[in-house]
């Protein structure tokens, strides 16, 4: 079954009303390093491990593009707290460039190595393998990029930045002065913030996408939008696929073949997605979904004993879908590490749920989400219809606003399920409402009827979002407001 009840998961395996005494974190990032921080918070007295691959702990993720542009800069100024928070001030014991490769969940022990020899601290680092026990686990080993299946991918100049540590040394190449061209694999969230890095920092970009559009997140209407603003900037290459990279084109640089043609590169990026890296688990017998993320209760608890698990490692309520779904955001990731730390230390706590809202910069324009898009929203089967509205971001006549357009899903019957936006300004924040809405189970009605602030120079006196659930509202049988 998919969510277990804690009452029996405790006591089938014996932890019921146990006191945890040393806690293990696997990663370090952003579920890993909230669950440590958690746990601290609950018991003083717990020992608490991080065990950490890297070079650098607690640290943007979502901030490395702009670090690779510039926009940021220093490595540094991506760190939440410096490792001295966490050892010093927090009693955490971090190890950096430790990676855990095996877990025995029967003894409750770990299998530790050394890794990397990045720009990061050594602090912590084993000699030699070696083992770790745990009373309580969290894995927050978060999420591994896809690599197609490709001869060259290996080559130096060939990056998939997952890390810090890999970023750190694109920058390096980045500030040498010996990239002008570069090739991009992936038109997704983070193809597109890499590519707008890499034209940031001085280079020709290609991008080279398999689908026959980019962001497969949105619908069509919205992605065309982000698709115009790309081609302004980089040259894009749908329905087509990386074969190879070779050595080769200018010196020291690379050839990226795409469909038989041979791209002359100075820098390939993989930015083809992402899977869950929840090997360590799956190896154990951790119950999963297809997709390989791990099923957790609403208190993080896996189906293994004294094991928990955060972040983009795991499935989550999905509160529009009804169950559980993979959805690999930050925020999420903060809040599950939290739930995790909180409850495996003894406190008590729960995660709700996600509606997936992601927003993204492509250049010059805000592109947000939440919810289930058309397609998501029917292969659920749901009877779904969309509605698109193209409005101003502020009032018309009021200087600076540009258009705006805004995509809502929702039954035939009026229940809200979804929303896109897409402009130059004000798609970022509007699609908090929506995601607000969602968290509600609003119908179109209720959006329609909520008291939004206006004066001209943030929005017209009926806000975009108002507007399409007017327009949605119009095409229906009368509505009741207050939910459904």
């Amino acid at each position: 079954m998919l969510v277990y009840d804690r009452h029996l998961h405790d006591r089938a395996h014996g932890t019921a009303g146990a006191r945890v005494a040393q806690l293990v974190v696997i990663g370090g990032g952003a579920a890993g390093m909230s669950a440590a921080s958690a746990a601290r918070r609950v018991d003083p007295a717990l020992e608490v491990v991080v065990c950490e691959a890297g070079g650098f702990a607690a640290y943007g993720m979502c901030g490395i593009p702009y670090y690779l542009s510039g926009v940021v800069p220093e490595a540094e100024d991506l760190l939440a707290y410096p490792p001295s928070e966490f050892r010093e001030r927090r009693g955490i014991d971090l190890r950096l460039h430790t990676r855990v490769t095996g877990i025995d969940s029967a003894a409750r022990k770990l299998r530790l190595s050394p890794a990397g020899h990045g720009k990061g601290e050594i602090h912590g680092r084993p000699a030699a393998d070696q083992v770790l026990g745990y009373d309580a686990l969290v894995v927050a080993s978060g999420a591994d990029p896809v690599r197609p299946p490709v001869p060259g991918l290996g080559e130096r100049r060939v990056f998939a930045i997952r890390s810090l540590d890999e970023a750190v040394e694109l920058r390096k190449l980045l500030a040498s002065g010996t990239v002008r061209r570069a090739v991009v694999v992936g038109a997704g969230y983070i193809g597109l913030e890499t590519a707008e890095a890499l034209v940031g920092a001085g280079a020709d970009v290609d991008v080279v996408e398999a689908l026959p559009r980019v962001l497969g997140s949105v619908d069509e209407p919205v992605a065309a939008l982000a698709q115009a603003e790309l081609e302004r900037h980089a040259r894009l290459r749908l329905g087509a696929r990386l074969d190879a990279v070779d050595m080769g084109g200018t010196p020291g640089g690379l050839t990226a073949v795409v469909d038989g043609t041979e791209i002359a590169t100075d820098l390939v990026v993989i930015a083809a997605g992402v899977r869950p890296a929840t090997d360590l688990l799956i190896q154990v017998g951790a119950e999963h979904l297809p997709d390989r993320s791990v099923v957790v209760d609403e208190q993080m608890r896996t189906s293994l004993p004294g094991v928990f698990a955060a972040g983009d490692a795991v499935a989550l309520p999905h509160l529009v879908l009804g169950g559980p779904a993979w959805v690999p955001l930050g925020p999420a990731a903060n809040k599950t590490g939290r739930v995790a730390g909180t409850v495996a230390a003894g406190g008590t706590a729960s995660f709700r749920g996600v509606v997936g809202t992601a927003v993204v910069k492509v250049f010059d324009l805000e592109v947000a989400r939440t919810g289930l898009g058309l397609a998501e929203a029917q292969a659920a089967g749901l009877d779904a219809v969309a509605t698109d509205v193209v409005s101003r971001s502020r009032a018309k006549y009021y200087p600076g606003g540009s258009p705006l357009h805004v995509r809502l899903v929702h039954t035939r019957d009026g229940r809200l399920l979804g929303g896109q936006l897409a402009g130059r300004e004000g798609a970022a924040k509007r699609v908090d409402v929506l995601a607000a809405a969602l968290h509600a189970r609003f119908t179109v009605a209720d959006l329609a009827a909520l008291d939004l602030s206006y004066a001209p120079p943030f929005a017209p006196v009926y806000d975009p979002v108002l507007a399409a659930a007017n327009q949605a509202a119009r095409g229906l049988a009368p509505l009741t407001a207050g939910g459904s």
